[in-house]
């Protein structure tokens, strides 16, 4: 990493990012517990294995339809846990709260961080608060640790094979959008909701299934991001249908017009599973059964022919995903 001065890219989950963790958070806190390209990690407590995993939210505004930054944490903690197969059961919370923020506003969304705790299943155990002097932050950041208890077999990149297919519980790009549209940028408004919400129901149904490989929830950097990081951890090539991708009409417009991908674009609900082809059918049938999963769809496989991600275009073409490097829509989640 030759950068002198850190930039929003280095928080988007594309290159500058994974070069930033690998080069600076990863060689200085190596340990034998630390998994940089895990959502959650397993730690071994009196003999039973418990799932550990951290996050932080600077979404801003900090509330959007579908959600606002409380219930969000909530869910983007404990999805880390669910799609590493776990199921989550505390949190800690640290709320940096800025100068001037409305007491109304943050008693909002911290009674929805615990309605939506509540909801899920989870406990706030611990936390901490600071403020920060006014123009020092954007309101409200918060920070969350999450532990869990594995419920299902091992999951892993590693596991992964050659033919196994990929598929996406639900359309993809909600949530980028509808934080986009509520920001009013560009003079757009939409009634596009964020797709935040538990993927528990989701995660735990896939672990039925034993061709499960891996599961990973496309947050920042969106699905492309997830197949970028299968093609480089295990080394085989994503091939991608585009016809397949689902995609919300009023999210496809949009992107349209100010030439986004929603390839790229944060999803807060949606899981990304990687699983045997025998048994892809099975469990692609069983996420449409669900409230969650109506959209389910199988949308690719992992092929050793290419080196690359590649989407095949709906009018016969062929485009390679490239690794995310410009943030499109900075402080998403």
């Amino acid at each position: 990493m030759q950068d002198t001065h850190i930039s929003l890219a280095h928080g988007n989950g594309g290159r500058y990012m994974r070069e930033l963790i690998d080069e600076i958070f990863a060689r200085h806190l190596a340990n034998p517990e630390l998994d940089v390209q895990a959502d959650a990690v397993p730690i071994d407590i009196n003999g039973g294995e418990v799932l550990f995993t951290t996050d932080g939210f600077t979404v801003q505004p900090l509330e959007f339809p579908g959600g606002n930054i409380g219930s969000l944490a909530v869910h983007g903690t404990t999805n880390d846990l669910a799609v590493a197969g776990a199921i989550p059961k505390y949190l800690s919370l640290n709320a940096f709260i800025e100068e001037g923020l409305e007491i109304e506003t943050l008693e909002r969304i911290i009674k929805t961080l615990a309605e939506t705790a509540a909801e899920i299943g989870v406990k706030v155990v611990a936390g901490d608060t600071k403020v920060l002097r006014r123009g020092e932050g954007g309101g409200l950041y918060l920070a969350t640790t999450g532990v869990g208890i594995r419920s299902g077999h091992r999951l892993a990149m590693s596991n992964i094979k050659n033919g196994d297919a990929i598929i996406v519980s639900g359309p993809v790009g909600d949530h980028g959008i509808a934080v986009m549209l509520a920001r009013e940028e560009f003079g757009l408004r939409g009634d596009i909701k964020s797709d935040a919400a538990s993927v528990l129901g989701l995660t735990q149904a896939a672990l039925q299934y034993k061709g499960l490989r891996f599961m990973r929830d496309p947050t920042r950097g969106g699905l492309a991001t997830v197949c970028s990081e299968l093609h480089r951890a295990t080394g085989m090539g994503v091939r991608l249908a585009q016809s397949s991708l689902p995609v919300r009409d009023p999210v496809q417009s949009v992107c349209d017009m100010l030439g986004y991908d929603p390839m790229y674009l944060a999803c807060e609900g949606r899981v990304v599973a990687v699983v045997d082809p025998e048994e892809a059918d099975k469990l692609l049938a069983s996420w449409q059964d669900m409230d969650a999963g109506t959209g389910a769809s199988l949308i690719g496989t992992i092929d050793t022919e290419i080196n690359h991600v590649l989407l095949e275009t709906e009018i016969g073409g062929e485009r390679i995903l490239e690794e995310l490097e410009d943030d499109p829509l900075p402080r998403i989640c």
